[in-house]
């Protein structure tokens, strides 16, 4: 069953804005077309009114307000929908501006309206009904569904469109945005969408260059000849501005005057009316790094850029591309940027690190998100070819009765039931499954899915995990947020406040009475909430990057099975960041711990994080390698506690206690080992189970996560590790699996 928020793009808010400043401004019209600051909201609206409020992937935007007076609005409800007009045969006829000005003027009266009509569309958007729904559309979607020729003609009407282009306009009027960065499904128009948009800000913009980018300098190309010409070219006059050049250029798409040549016939000619051209240009690169340096662009379309290989990379790509759309602070020009995503070895890795630092509910102190841009996920559903009713609805779940398709034809089965049988019929096939996984996303797990056949762990219960949790509205399990010091006063007790710039994911927190469990003994400070779990963590020392390769610091809380008022075996705690400096992770680390009253388990290679508890008198907090007995640990261990990393005996112990943990706690236990056949496993926590579905052990740095819940696993399991007289080396030995099908198989 697949939550609310899975099945809505998009979500209307309700008294966002105070009823009484909504009807005064709307009857004065004066909300202004922007980024409202008082509001925190984008208004899309130019006429000075505002409607429905949207939420969209984290962006607050405002529509104008709904009109009483619907051109549809005489036909019969179930012909309510999108049919774009006929152009007049005789505006048809006429091939430019030039001609249209030899025509009489009784003629160009005629005209006038229907003209003004169109460009006031093509601005502002326009309304219709929608199976007895009024429905806006902005005027870059009216540009596209109206005037754009695509391969199959006209292009279709689509609910999942026109979120798209909602949202669009938001970056585009939104003062702090570069752009979008749009994860989509295969053959979902945005190719033609981008192509419609550059022609169509070309068309319009004076002294403003427009750039093409795509994953090789050949699809670049390809893109700008066989859609942005065809699309210009299609144009009708009125809107087509006076173009040098070929009709179909190769590399450069002009609108300016052309050069005239003086001839013996024409050079007594004058004409008393100054022809003025835009100076506008559309041109494509190769790709590169450095595409563009150095340019001043007004709109950069980007096209499959999840699929840039190596040496090419995206993100070395963008960092230099953003400067081309800003002077100084102020920006001055857009991206539309949009791709399925390649295997993360081949491009992917760097798109879903520039998708994700997009997100528009996640921004620095100038307003901005990371990268600039914000990110917009739609999943597969809703674009689905095949799958669209003929108001453009998406047809979700098999239908009753036979539902009548954009093409006239029966829909009989929805668009997650048939991708759920496409999953099942290439479960045996896993490079092809994860294949049609990114090609056609249901979530965003699903499109930067890259599993490894040499994968330590059971992926099959990983990903069901995964699977699970995307199912879920996380916000209600999982809390953002921060601890503090209680008035700022260090070592006293700590606080934790929710906070959505908050580097903590938490599940679980303790009642009062569990909270800040510290006492003293000999004057050093130890956890009072040992036996009920532990943390472990995977640190660094140096505050400082090398062109930002430093790895994260990563901290996890997890509880053992216990009797208190807290759950059992269960993860409650990820904290995966590097803030500005390593004191402010260890001062983290340390409040976390007090909070909770729980040890925690660290690699002793990077000690700085031990000394910084012992110095403050929490030696006790920090647990000591099970492994050895006391007397056989080394002086520093003494002194700091910790376990190191390089022994081969302590890696192969952490890996099993992982593999151990998902055996038993994550995903579906089939045979009913551990729970019941039906109940999901408990692990809220995505970062971690995509690290661990990645997990190298003989490359270990990569996995943050991976380390540092392992070690969590591993304090909270130290009993199995306490040497014995007879042994003193750790004989663990762990499952290894075979991953070829859609279940993985122990090998033995």
């Amino acid at each position: 069953m697949l939550s609310q928020d899975q099945n809505n793009i998009f979500k209307i808010l309700k008294n966002y804005i105070p009823k009484n400043v909504l009807v005064n401004k709307n009857k004065a019209k004066t909300w202004k077309y922007g980024f409202n600051e008082k509001y925190k909201l984008v208004i899309i609206s130019r006429d000075g009114t505002l409607g429905d409020i949207y939420e969209i992937s984290n962006l607050i935007i405002g529509l104008p307000k709904t009109p009483k007076v619907f051109d549809n609005q005489k036909e019969k409800k179930e012909n309510q929908t999108w049919i774009p007009s006929v152009q007049p045969k005789v505006l048809k006829r006429i091939s430019s501006i030039f001609h249209w000005n030899e025509m009489p003027t009784n003629f160009k009266n005629s005209w006038v309206d229907y003209i003004e009509k169109e460009f006031d569309k093509r601005e502002e958007g326009c309304w219709f009904l929608n199976n007895g729904i009024p429905t806006y559309i902005t005027g870059t979607h009216y540009m596209y569904l109206q005037w754009t020729k695509i391969d199959v003609g006209h292009p279709d009407f689509r609910e999942a469109n026109r979120i798209f282009y909602i949202f669009w306009e938001a970056c585009k009027v939104d003062s702090r945005s570069f752009g979008m960065c749009y994860l989509k499904i295969r053959r979902s128009g945005f190719s033609f969408m981008s192509s419609c948009e550059g022609v169509n800000q070309a068309t319009i913009t004076r002294d403003a260059r427009i750039g093409i980018l795509s994953k090789t300098g050949a699809d670049a190309k390809k893109m700008f000849t066989d859609k942005v010409v065809p699309i210009s070219n299609n144009y009708p006059f009125f809107f087509k501005p006076i173009q040098d050049g070929m009709d179909k250029p190769k590399t450069e798409l002009a609108y300016r005057v052309p050069a005239s040549k003086i001839t013996k016939k024409n050079m007594y000619i004058t004409d008393d009316e100054d022809i003025d051209g835009l100076d506008t240009t559309i041109d494509w690169k190769n790709t590169s790094d450095n595409s563009y340096d150095g340019e001043k662009l007004q709109y950069l379309l980007h096209d499959e850029s999840g699929k840039w290989e190596r040496p090419e990379n995206i993100l070395n790509n963008w960092r230099v591309t953003k400067t081309c759309l800003r002077l100084g602070s102020k920006i001055i020009g857009k991206c539309m940027m949009g791709s399925t995503s390649n295997s993360l070895d081949k491009g992917g890795a760097n798109f879903k690190k520039l998708f994700e630092d997009s997100n528009a509910g996640k921004r620095n102190q100038n307003g901005q998100t990371k990268s600039g841009l914000y990110n917009l996920f739609i999943p597969m559903e809703w674009n689905f070819e095949g799958y669209i009713d003929k108001y453009g609805m998406p047809v979700l779940f098999t239908p009753e009765k036979p539902v009548i398709g954009m093409d006239g034809e029966n829909i009989k089965i929805g668009a997650v039931d048939y991708w759920k049988n496409e999953v099942d019929s290439l479960s045996s096939d896993p490079d092809a499954l994860n294949e049609f996984y990114r090609q056609f996303p249901r979530t965003q797990s699903h499109a930067f899915r890259d599993e490894s056949k040499q994968s330590l762990f059971n992926l099959t219960k990983i990903y069901q995990q995964i699977d699970y949790n995307d199912s879920l509205i996380l916000g209600q399990h999982v809390t953002r947020g921060s601890f503090q010091w209680e008035n700022g006063v260090k070592d006293t007790k700590v606080i934790f406040s929710p906070n959505k710039s908050g580097r903590f994911l938490v599940s679980w927190t303790p009642g009062k009475h569990l909270q800040n469990q510290v006492f003293l003994k000999q004057g050093i400070k130890y956890p009072g909430n040992d036996h009920i779990g532990s943390f472990g963590c995977d640190s660094y020392d140096i505050s400082g990057v090398v062109v930002g390769r430093g790895s994260n610091g990563a901290l996890h809380g997890m509880t053992k099975f216990n009797m208190d008022d807290a759950p059992s075996n269960e993860f409650f705690l990820e904290y995966i960041a590097r803030p500005q400096t390593a004191e402010i992770f260890f001062e983290e680390v340390l409040m976390a711990c007090v909070f909770y009253g729980m040890p925690i388990l660290c690699e002793n290679n990077k000690p700085r994080l031990l000394y910084h508890f012992k110095n403050r008198g929490y030696r006790g907090f920090c647990m000591n390698r099970p492994d050895k007995r006391f007397n056989k640990l080394s002086k520093t261990e003494r002194e700091l506690g910790g376990i190191p990393n390089s022994s081969e005996d302590v890696k192969q112990s952490h890996a099993a206690a992982i593999e151990s943990f998902i055996e038993k706690h994550v995903g579906l236990d089939f045979d009913g080992t551990f729970r019941d056949t039906d109940l999901m496993g408990t692990m809220p926590f995505m970062r971690t189970l995509e690290d661990w579905a990645k997990f190298d052990i003989s490359n270990r740095t990569s996995y943050d996560a991976a380390i540092s819940s392992g070690l969590a696993i591993m304090a909270n399991q130290k009993h199995l590790y306490t040497p014995t007289k007879q042994k003193s080396k750790i004989s663990v030995n762990f499952a290894r699996y075979n991953n070829e099908s859609s279940i993985s198989q122990i090998i033995r």
